[in-house]
């Protein structure tokens, strides 16, 4: 009888599903902190021109002679590239931090990094001063690199088991509103002119001052407070709070297991990650689709966006709507992924996604050789990137957020701080491209990379 009256209070707990503090916290620290990282990634795209102006500009008032077009490139490539490397900072940064400050200590100190890169980016006009760009892009880089490792550590660990898959995408969905939200306050009509770049720069500073001041409301990760703190009694307050009912013994227990199981099989560093045959191919797997997903090109396509499509032969008055079009499509198509994950599976759609990708960037290359003698070529290119940002968000994207995220232990979090480089690994080849704009200029084979206006 009793055994009978606990499984339907059990199912009627797992029924519940979400509650109001779990789908709050989850959009807090989305917003506070995924949202930054896609809103960084695109946010110089529009205004590049403009701030390339202001780095002359203010290198003319000093020395008194224009800036030489190769040290402007060097500068550019600077302040898009700084980015990405910060990330790679910030990602080391993960593993003491969430140790020692805790999941949501680390998200609220992390938001120190982008207000600083906020303000000094928002002032860099009136201070004549593109150094302070350059540096903020390195701050807010690092707040990116910790963000996007933290908060899928922060909201699987608050979620329940049945829950987890779908929170897990919340992050993601966020950098792709952040990467549209950039694109539509970068028309010109909105912020990105002469007056209002520096505005738009200086608007990622917001989300992370709601985070901070909304954050501490909400309950630290309960994991974090049974296993690192030892505190039994703050971690079930935890969960009674997040779950909305006061019987949480099932998942304390689960968490002292996990942590039983973890001491017995010792702790793992990054150099047993390599040399251990059980974690061989979950490493491999890892890497392997971090690295593609990386050097497939998508952080070119939208740091760059707007000379890509100037290369395909969009008019350049529609040049930034069809930019916006492209970040709406990647939000829709993230959205679709999420849906579609659980009933296909998550190989199918890496494997769809990976083949489009590679099908598009072959028409693609071809339809740029050949645009110049067939006018509807420059129609197919426009098609060929569309396919390309589908293919990135159904397959590399979501798929790959969730092959770990299951199981919370010390492996799986090594893993996930292993896998962290290859993701901010992008940071050569946003300082290479502007250079190879430059040198490659008219080269018909590579004509997507520029294509000059002046005929020398």
């Amino acid at each position: 009888m009793e055994g009978g009256k606990r499984d339907s209070s059990e199912g009627t707990q797992g029924a519940r599903g979400m509650t109001l503090p779990l789908a709050l916290a989850a959009l807090i620290s989305a917003f506070g902190s995924s949202f930054q990282y896609g809103y960084n990634v695109s946010v110089i795209n529009s205004p590049a021109p403009l701030m390339q102006d202001f780095y002359n500009s203010t290198y003319l008032e000093r020395t008194g002679v224009p800036m030489d077009r190769g040290f402007q490139t060097l500068l550019w490539s600077l302040t898009v590239s700084m980015f990405p490397l910060g990330g790679l900072f910030g990602s080391l940064l993960v593993w003491p931090m969430v140790n020692s400050c805790g999941r949501k200590g680390t998200l609220l100190i992390n938001n120190l990094f982008s207000i600083a890169a906020a303000i000094l980016m928002g002032t860099s006009e009136l201070a004549k001063s593109f150094e302070v760009i350059i540096l903020s892009r390195v701050l807010v880089g690092i707040f990116a690199g910790l963000a996007s490792n933290v908060v899928p550590m922060f909201l699987g660990e608050m979620s329940p088991k049945n829950l987890r898959g779908a929170v897990g995408v919340v992050p993601q969905l966020f950098i792709t509103i952040g990467i549209l939200a950039a694109q539509i306050l970068g028309l010109q009509g909105i912020l990105g002119n002469a007056r209002g770049w520096p505005v738009l720069l200086g608007l990622t500073g917001i989300p992370s001052l709601l985070q901070l001041l909304a954050l501490p409301f909400f309950p630290e990760s309960p994991r974090y407070l049974l296993i690192q703190r030892g505190s039994e009694e703050q971690a079930r307050t935890a969960l009674q709070r997040l779950r909305g009912w006061q019987d949480v013994d099932e998942e304390i227990q689960e968490m002292y297991q996990e942590d039983r199981s973890e001491k017995e099989e010792g702790q793992f560093s990054v150099l047993s990650l390599f040399t251990s045959r059980g974690l061989r191919w979950q490493l491999i797997s890892i890497i392997v689709m971090m690295a593609g997903q990386q050097l497939s090109g998508v952080n070119g396509v939208f740091y760059y966006a707007d000379r890509i499509f100037e290369s395909a032969g969009v008019h350049s008055s529609s040049i930034q709507y069809v930019t916006v079009s492209i970040g709406a499509i990647n939000v829709v198509m993230t959205l679709l992924a999420v849906f579609i994950v659980e009933s296909l599976g998550r190989r199918i759609l890496l494997l769809a996604g990976f083949v489009l990708c590679s099908a598009s960037c072959a028409v693609l290359t071809l339809a740029l050789n050949l645009q110049s003698s067939v006018s509807w070529m420059s129609y197919l290119s426009i098609v060929c990137v569309i396919a390309y940002i589908i293919g990135h968000a159904v397959g590399p994207i979501v798929p790959a957020r969730g092959v770990h995220g299951g199981r919370l232990c010390a492996q799986a979090e090594q893993l996930h701080r292993g896998a962290a480089l290859p993701l901010h690994g992008g940071w050569a080849g946003a300082l290479q491209l502007p250079h190879l704009l430059c040198r490659l200029r008219g080269h018909p084979a590579l004509h997507l990379l520029h294509r000059s206006r002046d005929q020398e």
